[in-house]
């Protein structure tokens, strides 16, 4: 019997863990055959969060968790369950239901077939404000155009994975971690999955429209150097117009005599070569601060409490010290 593993990121989720829980338990119990272990990572939540699972892991001993010191993120969530995972198959889905649980039946399948990855993508965005949408499409183009590697439109997390393709992930060292990007980078032979968007079963999102475009800059920022090339070709060439222009200036003075420099198109020069300046130094800076938070080696998350084997514990450290 193959066992899988199912690791649940959380934050704040209180609300919406017994609907969660209940869906997910009925598509386990379809599922014949597999030996399941739900990981549910409790990434510093400040509602009852950690006590619905405390209590669900006392009814089932299935229900695994692992809780965090305070909240470090979905990335930091996504690889703690991966690190802590022994499944033969590996899973991550969301706690609030937009992530469809139905799949994992056909899922499972595909892996059985020879797939590495079974993974949904999304086809529509009902529901989402225009805006929002626009931009998502917006974020699939730009960084397809930008990057070496091909992110699939409407890629999720929600995905299972057989056990290499999460030995190869993890060993990505990464400080600042963008998963899609990561998921799509290890490569393997994956299977896509597409269904429609479901509505938040209960609760808020925690995902502000400024969240998405940091996630999203940070995807292209830790992907791709092409905005410092960005950069570079655009500084070269205003200064190819800039000393155009003054060629141009010393020859008409020549011709015509000395002229009254104009103050509007003065102040305008200035502004434009002082904000592409500026834009090139938060470019750079960007990096910098990257290359900053990798030197230092901190821990990207830091564990307050699991119920997990103690010995896979000490494997993890036995990894980390390596």
């Amino acid at each position: 019997m193959k066992t899988v593993d199912l690791i649940v990121p959380c934050y704040n989720e209180e609300p919406v863990l017994p609907l969660f829980y209940d869906e997910i338990n009925s598509v386990m119990q379809s599922c014949t055959g597999y030996d399941f272990k739900l990981i549910f990572v409790n990434d510093g939540s400040k509602d009852g969060t950690l006590d619905w699972i405390l209590k669900a892991a006392e009814k089932d001993r299935r229900v695994k968790y692992i809780s965090f010191s305070r909240n470090f993120g979905k990335e930091a969530a996504m690889l703690a369950g991966m690190k802590y995972s022994t499944g033969d198959y590996v899973g991550i889905i969301d706690a609030d239901l937009q992530h469809s649980p139905e799949l994992i039946t056909g899922m499972l399948e595909a892996l059985e077939e020879g797939y590495d990855v079974a993974a949904a993508r999304r086809t529509d965005r009902s529901g989402e404000s225009k805006v929002k949408s626009w931009f998502s499409r917006l974020f699939y183009v730009i960084s397809n155009k930008m990057i070496d590697i091909n992110i699939a439109h409407g890629a999720q997390d929600f995905r299972i994975m057989k056990r290499k393709v999460v030995k190869a992930i993890i060993s990505l060292p990464e400080y600042s971690r963008f998963s899609k990007g990561i998921f799509s980078w290890v490569g393997f032979n994956t299977k896509w999955f597409e269904h429609v968007n479901r509505e938040r079963a209960a609760g808020k999102t925690t995902w502000s429209f400024f969240k998405l475009m940091r996630y999203a800059a940070d995807g292209i920022i830790g992907f791709s150097a092409v905005p410092l090339k960005v950069s570079l070709l655009a500084g070269s060439l205003f200064s190819s117009v800039g000393v155009a222009y003054a060629v141009y200036i010393i020859i008409r003075t020549l011709i015509r005599g000395t002229d009254v420099a104009g103050y509007p198109s003065i102040i305008s020069a200035i502004f434009i070569i002082g904000g592409l300046i500026l834009f090139s130094l938060g470019v750079i800076g960007e990096y910098l601060a990257r290359i900053y938070m990798e030197v230092k080696h901190r821990p990207i998350f830091i564990i307050d409490q699991t119920n997990l084997d103690p010995q896979q514990q000490q494997e993890e450290n036995d990894y980390d010290d390596n």
